[in-house]
């Protein structure tokens, strides 16, 4: 009796549901890797697997608590050559820790090190996959990967998203999330508010995942360097959120009264024309004097009371 290609392609899929679940088991520490791994599957093998019955697995995997070992178990599978060949290509592509990393052991890390966020852990895994195509030694022996984010996330977009069947939110969030990767590490103490707050209003609502990503991104094996780049990523979160709370606050005095009160009693710009609005708005904080009226009703209050703000 034949057995027709459908049947054999079922069987293809069954070997590779097996050798996926046996991977997602093992970044759920559920089993052992070393009791033993299922046979690596050949490509034809894995495409057998619909998208649809892949990314179940793989979502999951991505969430164990070590994710890093689902996917040194996927590698020996021959999921990543068959679905990620972004990914299997880190493997082995380095040269030494002070250099250049190897880009597979450091993405393994961070996706560990990384918050159990599917949004997280995607973009932990895929946020250098621009590296490959990017690298450049310089005339010191430096290595560089200039402009690596947009290419990776041009990668993400034209051909891994569609593959993978990302759709909506998490699609846009992962191309995000690889696009912005490096922003929060170029933080430093120098950066004025305004661009504080520039840096927040253009990462939006995806902000906390970009910061999470930020610090698990911190592989460096130098403990002074890793508190250092934990450090620069907290204190601009805190300044964030310090902005962003004085900036939720209604103010209590209209704009332009600094200028109004300047016109009208002849002050010019000055200490003293600091201290006159101060004192309107401690007034306003203590509720003897109303707050958020116009700019005419300010002024009218100070000449009735000029006398005791020295006018």
């Amino acid at each position: 009796m034949s057995i027709s290609s459908a049947q054999v392609l079922r069987s293809s899929g069954a070997l590779a549901v097996e050798a996926i679940q046996w991977a997602t088991a093992v970044a759920c520490e559920e089993v052992s890797p070393e009791a033993g791994s299922p046979e690596r599957c050949s490509e034809e093998e894995w495409r057998a697997l619909s998208v649809a019955e892949l990314r179940p697995y793989l979502d999951r995997l991505l969430l164990g608590r070590r994710p890093d070992a689902g996917l040194d178990a996927l590698l020996e599978v021959g999921l990543l050559d068959a679905w990620l060949p972004e990914i299997s290509a880190m493997v082995g592509f380095g040269d030494g820790e002070w250099r250049h990393k190897d880009v597979w052991k450091h993405t393994k890390q961070v996706v560990w090190q990384s918050v159990p966020r599917l949004n997280v852990r995607w973009g932990a895994l895929l946020h250098d996959i621009g590296k490959i195509k990017t690298r450049s030694v310089g005339e010191n022996g430096e290595v560089h990967f200039f402009g690596h984010s947009e290419v990776g996330a041009a990668m993400f977009k034209k051909r891994l998203a569609r593959r993978l069947g990302f759709e909506g939110e998490l699609r846009e969030r992962v191309h995000f999330l690889i696009l912005h990767h490096l922003r929060a590490s170029q933080y430093d103490g120098s950066w004025t508010d305004s661009a504080v707050r520039r840096f927040a209003r253009e990462m939006d609502d995806g902000l906390k995942d970009l910061l999470d990503l930020s610090r698990a991104d911190i592989t460096t094996k130098r403990p002074e360097k890793r508190k250092r780049g934990l450090r620069q990523i907290s204190e601009l979160s805190r300044r964030v959120k310090e902005l962003s709370a004085v900036d939720a606050k209604i103010a209590p005095l209209p704009k332009g009264l600094g200028t109004a009160i300047s016109e009208a009693f002849g002050i010019p710009p000055s200490k003293r024309l600091g201290d006159l609005r101060k004192t309107l708005e401690e007034r306003c904080e203590a509720n003897t004097l109303p707050s958020q009226q116009t700019v005419e009703y300010y002024l009218a209050w100070m000449r009735a009371n000029a006398s005791e703000l020295g006018l």
